[in-house]
């Protein structure tokens, strides 16, 4: 029996916020063309400046849709968005779900070998490549049989006519900005804008996707190991921004959303691509995050809502306490939304004495489309915890070793608090209308993710409160594929940073297993140093470490291997990538050992 089955934790959503929504039966290109009808005049892209109204955006769409029906996309067919955040970013993505294709997007600064996986995987047909990308695609291509067709896209193009003239100045800084933003197209490779302009009107008989049709193949982060594509339904996509829609109650027609975030990650393709149409936003797209064009953009058309990472939230603060007029302003933003690592209580003070609006922090995965638990908009959230499922969202806490085993059954509660409350730890299970269909040609790891009646297992360790007031808040634990098994005994990676991270001189740490004897692992600590201490000899003392871990950790989760680097490798987001720091730590000579 599931004991978060009555769900608790709707008495603390919100005031409006209900308990569950209703997901339209329609395509996420719906929102689109409705927001066009009510609001045709109203800026849907600011890209540096450069706008584009819902109107002109449902026109560009078509087009784009003919000109890649010309290229022969059809119903279900696969095709790549190898792209940076631009207008020509949203009208790709949204021309492709306009045939009933499947967008499969992709980090526009992944090597060769990288697409090559991902390219070869999903059997697209088609890609479309920002410029900068296409000499990395064309040598993917050789591994890539499926690949009809690429298109070279010049974002640079997307920019107000002013900055591309200025971008034609026969001087270092415009040639610097020119490099930065394009390369000449290869011969034989089309441009994008061409094919677009040229293309006939798409065929008025051309059916909109069904809602159950497949319209996304979003590849899993791989920091701790090979991406994977979710299959992600039109359903799954407008389910989730309703969702969201619903936990933060925007003003339809009012709202300017901020998309700092990349498309090419779950995050911010829901949050910051598909949302604003379904509330009529004005998107403001940025190509990589950039603290100074954003309090530039700031000045110019001040945001609302920002989806975010952690580390945006205090460089934002710091550059706009920095900048110029009304750049420094930064009291439009009624709410950000965090995700993909937690968010200290300074920084969430920090943000909100800043902004004046909230700072939230959620969680989600890319198989949940993605969000599927967010702290409450309303001074009840709490920073460093998940939050609350959202509408229409179910929870289980079960054993994970039970269930590895085939045996589906909640954790045990734990005994009461002095104060009465009680709380279950164990494998978070999610299900709710966002949890996607499965892994792309992956039928068992398929089968092991996704359970009979539609519970999702997440991976995660979490700890639920059972009673009190805190009833059905979810506090993260650490992930299971980053456990740590050493001498018999299990050690949660998180929870040793947290304690290191604390100790004077160190920066941040990442804790990794490594090999051990036999089948066994022991913990190694990767430190990144203060600036202050980075003159200083590039050691820190273990015994040091160990004597400060000694007194808020147990004996066998103290490190036993030591290293220094000068930064944590983390994806674009913002994750660290524990994988590849296991794999440097292996491959390093550096390194302090310590017997047990």
């Amino acid at each position: 029996m599931n004991t978060l089955a009555t769900r608790p934790w709707t008495d603390r959503y919100a005031p409006g916020v209900p308990t569950d929504v209703e997901v339209p039966d329609e395509p996420v290109t719906a929102a689109l063309y409705r927001a066009a009808e009510r609001w045709p005049d109203r800026v849907a892209v600011d890209f540096f400046g450069a706008t584009t109204t819902y109107a002109q955006l449902v026109a560009q769409v078509e087009r784009a849709a003919s000109a890649l029906h010309d290229l022969g996309v059809r119903h279900g067919d696969r095709v790549a968005l190898v792209l940076p955040n631009a207008t020509s970013h949203v009208v790709a993505f949204y021309a492709v779900e306009r045939l009933g294709g499947v967008v499969v997007e992709h980090n526009p600064t992944y090597t060769a070998d990288e697409l090559a996986h991902q390219l070869a995987d999903s059997g697209a047909s088609v890609a479309v490549v920002w410029t900068k990308t296409v000499p990395a695609v064309l040598e993917a291509r050789a591994h890539v049989p499926g690949l009809r067709r690429v298109v070279g896209l010049d974002i640079a193009r997307d920019l107000p006519r002013g900055s591309r003239l200025a971008l034609r100045l026969p001087v270092a800084r415009a040639r610097a900005q020119r490099e930065a933003l394009r390369t000449p197209l290869p011969a034989g490779v089309p441009d994008w804008h061409d094919l677009v302009r040229r293309a006939r009107a798409l065929p008025p008989a051309l059916p909109h996707p069904a809602a159950d049709d497949v319209a996304l193949l979003q590849y899993t982060g791989g920091t701790t190991g090979t991406p994977k594509g979710a299959v992600l339904t039109h359903r799954n996509l407008v389910a989730n921004v309703v969702q969201g829609q619903a936990w933060a109650s925007f003003e339809e027609g009012a709202e300017t959303v901020y998309g700092v975030l990349p498309f090419f990650h779950a995050f911010g393709l829901t949050f910051c691509l598909t949302l604003p149409a379904r509330v009529g936003a004005t998107l403001v797209a940025f190509p990589k995050f950039d603290p100074q064009a954003f309090v530039a953009a700031q000045a110019r058309r001040p945001a609302t809502f920002l989806p975010g990472v952690a580390p945006m939230f205090d460089r934002i603060v710091t550059a706009a306490a920095d900048a110029p007029g009304a750049g420094s302003d930064l009291t439009s933003i009624r709410l950000a939304f965090a995700g993909a690592m937690p968010i200290t209580a300074e920084t969430a003070q920090r943000w909100e004495d800043a902004t004046g609006g909230l700072l939230i922090e959620g969680y989600g995965m890319t198989e949940t489309s993605p969000i599927s638990l967010g702290n409450p908009c309303s001074d009840d959230r709490r920073p460093g915890t998940l939050g609350l499922p959202f509408p229409s969202t179910e929870i289980r806490v079960v054993d994970a070793d039970a269930l590895d085993a085939g045996d589906l059954r909640d954790a045990e509660p734990s005994e009461p608090s002095d104060d009465g409350v009680r709380t279950v730890r164990g494998e978070l299970l999610v299900r709710g209308p966002q949890v996607f269909r499965g892994y792309w040609n992956r039928p068992e790891e398929t089968a092991h993710q996704l359970l009979d009646d539609g519970w999702l297992r997440t991976g995660d360790v979490v700890r639920v409160a059972l009673d009190g007031p805190d009833a059905g808040l979810v506090t993260l634990v650490d992930r299971i594929k980053e456990m740590i098994v050493t001498g018999g005994f299990k050690v949660y990676p998180s929870q040793v940073e947290e304690h290191l991270r604390g100790m004077p001189g160190v920066r941040d740490v990442a804790v990794v297993g490594v090999p051990g004897s036999g089948s066994d692992e022991h913990v190694a600590a990767v430190v990144v140093l203060d600036d202050a201490d980075a003159a200083s000899p590039p050691r820190v003392d273990l015994a040091a470490v160990r004597e400060w871990g000694e007194k808020r950790l147990a004996r066998y989760a103290l490190p036993r291997t030591f290293a220094v680097v000068p930064e944590l490798p983390r994806s674009q987001i913002g994750k660290v990538l524990r994988r590849v720091v296991r794999e440097d730590l292996l491959g390093r000579d550096d390194v302090e050992h310590h017997g047990s």
